[in-house]
């Protein structure tokens, strides 16, 4: 179909925000909408100007026969603080506060818009780290692992306590929890990692750790290799975590269960 060019950045502009670090040969966009790729070219420097002006992301373009164009998502740090200033308000609620210096949380993984843009700011910060998996663990994690995932363009791996036999074949580790000190095991799917890959964790609350240091332990057993760990909000607490290479959106500084005060602050995403 025949598009004039108004119609072409717009139709090329969506396609490229669904198909984030896809390489997208020039020639597609050609046939697609019948143009000369010098026409394209132009149209693409346009849309790439608007992104980066916006903060939106960057296109990266190859030469070549195979060459083509790539859509690389990313958040700036006038958005993320914005978004992650709502966020902190939003946990301060005293109504969050649980038992155990626990927050609930489940109406923000279920706001999918919130959870997209926590994606965003995941993907972005690890943007350039070639993922080519994200891991979670079951339950509450994987609305974020498919929002982070679908911005990197990367399937998801999904870690239970319990084994499913609708899963096939697993690999399970033991491990010790943080917080408990009790020995529990995990496990994931044979077919859902495939070996030597390069694995991003992300996980929704971290207090001591030890989840996700048995997902790294995990990893290793697929021989395959942690990209990073992204974590929604980490509790500080007087121990030292069992992991300390990882980035935090939000940091539950300080909780007050007798005066139902809770005190959230920025992670140390802007110091990594």
């Amino acid at each position: 179909m025949k598009f004039r060019r108004s119609g072409r950045l717009v139709d090329m502009t969506h396609y490229l925000m669904e198909h984030p670090h896809r390489q997208v040969p020039l020639t597609y966009f050609s046939e697609r909408y019948q143009s000369a790729k010098s026409s394209i070219s132009e149209d693409l420097s346009i849309i790439k100007d608007v992104f980066e002006s916006r903060g939106v992301g960057r296109l990266e373009t190859a030469a070549g026969a195979s060459g083509g164009v790539v859509f690389i998502p990313s958040a700036d740090e006038e958005y993320t603080k914005e978004v992650l200033g709502g966020l902190c308000s939003r946990l301060e609620d005293p109504d969050r506060l649980l038992p155990g210096g626990y927050l609930y949380m489940m109406d923000i993984i279920g706001d999918p818009a919130l959870v997209k843009e926590i994606g965003r700011i995941f993907a972005s910060h690890y943007r350039d780290a070639k993922v080519d998996a994200v891991m979670t663990m079951a339950t509450k994690g994987i609305p974020l692992a498919y929002a982070v995932a679908g911005y990197l363009n990367v399937p998801v791996s999904i870690v239970r306590h319990e084994h499913r036999i609708t899963e096939g074949s697993i690999v399970s580790i033991n491990y010790v929890s943080g917080s408990k000190k009790r020995i529990q095991t995990m496990s994931l799917a044979r077919r859902s990692l495939k070996p030597e890959s390069n694995v991003l964790i992300i996980d929704d609350f971290m207090k001591a750790g030890g989840t996700i240091r048995g997902m790294t332990d995990l990893v290793r057993e697929f021989q395959s290799t942690v990209a990073g760990i992204g974590v929604l909000t980490e509790a500080t607490h007087e121990e030292e975590p069992l992991v300390d290479d990882y980035v935090s959106l939000t940091r539950l500084s300080g909780v007050d269960e007798r005066g139902s005060r809770i005190k959230v602050v920025t992670g140390n995403i802007f110091d990594r």
